[in-house]
């Protein structure tokens, strides 16, 4: 709880430097994890504390808050969430005034801020106030749908049957949202409850996947999708219950993008070659790798203005609609390739190559 407060303090004193002490409007957003509700009340009175006003998004997702912040003019954001990290632990995720993820030069100001508790709190008659805002589901979505390369149509017409393991995290009811608004009638659930029990470790890695393969086969269902609490990670699973593999979700999603909006792509060089043969195949198209972490992705995608990105596990970045990694995007995108290709998930992951 200590150190919730001592970084809260740190990164709303970090903003006031920038600012020149304005009045500063910060949004909050948490994944469904045990400690969220604590850290998240810490966070929001810490920053009150400040005379920071706070828009609370309460239980969101990484990558909505990250749009949150410009549609809301806000000067930052934090997202609490230990991400794919077991039940035990919380963090937060800051935000610059775009919603981008905050520097490494940045982070290092905050942390000496941190380290010197150099915090100045507000008089009573200057305290922040807090806005409760439950909007942001739906205008995620909606932002979605508006995209050109996303076809409803298509998806609507496949008569896709999926099955979700969202790891009883905000995924839980994110992620059916999304295929209902894609058109998607057949969707199983299973651990979509936002209790924060995850019932397995909740990175999305094949070995921590065998509850959703044996769902899959056992409805009958078209394709598996899990993401990690924070729904910045997306793994996709084959009909035939075998892992698609986090590599291949921005291997799949690039394929498409750049099929349908030739330019370059970008992945971190933990990554495999894949993302590079399948840009390198369409006439005029390049890739470049970045360091590895997201911060360093989203630098090299707008030095060299990339149309798509991310990292190889399971992370997504379309600038079309924000830098930052977007499971819900990256569904979104892979439903309108496989509803497209018109082939199974198991041949689409066959046609790509092995690494």
């Amino acid at each position: 709880p200590i150190d919730a407060v001592k970084f809260a303090a740190a990164y709303g004193t970090w903003l006031q430097q920038r600012n020149n002490s304005t009045k500063l409007k910060v949004v909050i957003g948490r994944d469904a994890r045990i400690s969220g509700e604590m850290i998240q009340n810490l966070v929001i009175n810490t920053l009150i504390g400040m005379g920071i006003d706070v828009v609370n998004l309460n239980l969101s997702t990484t990558p909505t808050v990250e749009i949150a912040v410009p549609m809301e003019h806000a000067d930052g954001g934090i997202i609490l969430t230990a991400s794919h990290n077991p039940k035990e632990w919380n963090a937060l995720k800051l935000l610059n005034e775009e919603g981008e993820f905050i520097s490494g030069d940045d982070g290092n100001e905050v942390l000496t801020i941190a380290e010197n508790e150099s915090f100045n709190f507000a008089e009573v008659d200057d305290l922040g106030t807090v806005t409760k805002d439950n909007s942001y589901l739906e205008k995620h979505i909606q932002a979605i749908l508006d995209l050109p390369l996303v076809n409803k149509s298509a998806i609507q017409a496949a008569n896709f049957s999926v099955v979700v393991d969202a790891v009883n995290s905000t995924g839980g009811f994110f992620v059916p949202a999304m295929l209902e608004a894609l058109g998607v009638k057949n969707i199983t659930k299973l651990y979509c409850d936002p209790t924060g029990h995850f019932p397995h470790n909740p990175e999305p890695l094949p070995e921590h996947l065998t509850d959703l393969s044996d769902k899959i086969k056992e409805v009958g269902a078209d394709v598996g999708i899990t993401v990690d609490p924070d729904v910045d990670r997306l793994a996709l699973v084959c009909e035939d219950g075998t892992m698609f593999g986090e590599e291949y979700t921005l291997v799949a999603v690039g394929d498409y993008v750049i099929s349908k909006t030739p330019g370059t792509s970008v992945s971190n060089l933990s990554s495999t070659i894949s993302l590079r043969e399948v840009t390198e195949k369409y006439e005029g198209c390049k890739y470049e790798a970045s360091a590895v972490g997201e911060v360093n992705v989203v630098e090299k995608m707008k030095a060299i203005d990339a149309i798509i990105g991310g990292e190889g596990n399971g992370g997504i970045i379309y600038p079309e609609l924000h830098y930052g990694r977007d499971s819900l995007v990256g569904v979104a995108l892979f439903l309108s390739l496989l509803a497209e290709k018109k082939m199974s998930v198991s041949d689409l992951r066959a046609s790509y190559p092995s690494y």
